[in-house]
């Protein structure tokens, strides 16, 4: 499967014009501190002296998952189309947060176990994927047609920023056992209790979590691993990051799932990690340990283990803050301000 070329994400030149501009703005040197980080990184996603954000588009991918039969999750399937008719019907938190941050939101149903929901984006490929404990959750054929599907909204939807979002009874287990087969890491330190497991669930969800890495320890490659391990909407959202970060549009990524869908992404298209902001650290006890390993460091720290977008809401003023603060702040020359000597 071929995936989108990437534009230069990292201009040293460009680097060095911004930095300029930050350093010579009316303040002490460094004194916006990450804001400031964040501001030279919109002008790289975007090539230029000036980002700014337009048409900002949430989207919630949704999904269900075969381990979810097997007792990994607090909470039982049906709250998957439960959650979807919530958001749509403007009553999650992810529905407030879009509102009140004047987001568009977008549920885009990927395999709910359920019909489709009035108002969801059809993005469908089966109603929930495999058991992954007994074998592979999805075909080779699933995971590309889930892929395309995600880069073929991105090319529908106006603006130039993607806020990731995620509904998906089961999904942290899907994404910690990517984490795994990304990260080298042992399972145990991949595994956090989800929606509120017990230490009896959070032991069950282990044991499941292991036969799924044992029934598809045949897969190698981050296609295969994505088709073995992934649910429909990970795979679907890692599509939809790799078609943003080619559009130079800046991608806002949520918590545990949606950083699973962005290191798959990376994984399948190496360099997309460069559009992405990493609005917060989940409390869900592995995320801390994935940005790490990625290399990143997250705007917010609040404790949050919604998912939904939640987080990329909350984080999104600081984004429109930084293009704001880069593009009106006056210069010390401009504003006749004397300079420290």
């Amino acid at each position: 499967m071929n995936f989108p070329d990437l534009p230069a994400l990292a201009e040293p030149d460009l680097a060095v014009q911004v930095q300029h501009a930050l350093d010579h703005k009316t303040k002490p040197l460094g004194a916006l501190g990450r804001i400031e980080a964040l501001a030279l990184q919109l002008a790289l996603i975007q090539g230029v002296e000036r980002p700014s954000l337009r048409q900002p588009q949430l989207v919630v991918y949704a999904a269900d998952h075969g381990l979810s039969r097997r007792g990994v999750s607090a909470y039982p399937r049906e709250v998957t189309p439960q959650m979807v008719a919530n958001m749509l019907a403007g009553g999650a938190a992810v529905s407030v947060l879009a509102r009140q941050q004047g987001l568009a939101l977008t549920v885009a149903d990927c395999g709910v176990d359920a019909p489709l929901a009035a108002g969801a984006a059809d993005l469908r490929i089966a109603a929930g994927t495999a058991d992954a404990s007994a074998g592979p959750a999805m075909t080779m054929a699933q995971a590309e047609q889930a892929l395309r599907k995600g880069m073929v909204l991105v090319e529908r939807l106006p603006g130039n920023a993607l806020l990731l979002g995620e509904m998906g009874i089961g999904n942290t287990s899907s994404a910690s056992l990517l984490m795994q087969r990304l990260t080298g890491q042992p399972l145990a330190d991949c595994v956090g209790r989800g929606t509120g497991l017990d230490d009896a669930g959070l032991a069950r969800k282990l044991a499941v979590l292991g036969e799924a890495l044992a029934a598809n320890a045949a897969a190698q490659t981050p296609l295969e691993i994505a088709a073995a391990l992934g649910g429909f909407e990970i795979v679907t959202m890692a599509g939809s990051v790799m078609a943003a970060a080619a559009q130079r549009r800046v991608v806002v990524v949520d918590g545990f799932i949606t950083t699973a869908a962005v290191a798959l992404a990376d994984a399948l298209r190496p360099g997309v990690l460069a559009a992405c902001v990493f609005a917060h650290r989940s409390a869900e006890g592995p995320h801390a340990r994935w940005l790490q390993q990625l290399g990143v460091r997250p705007l917010l720290d609040l404790d949050l283990r919604l998912g939904e977008g939640s987080g990329a809401a909350l984080a999104w003023p600081l984004l429109t803050a930084a293009c704001a603060l880069l593009a009106d702040m006056a210069s010390f020359e401009s504003a006749g301000v004397s300079n420290r000597d």
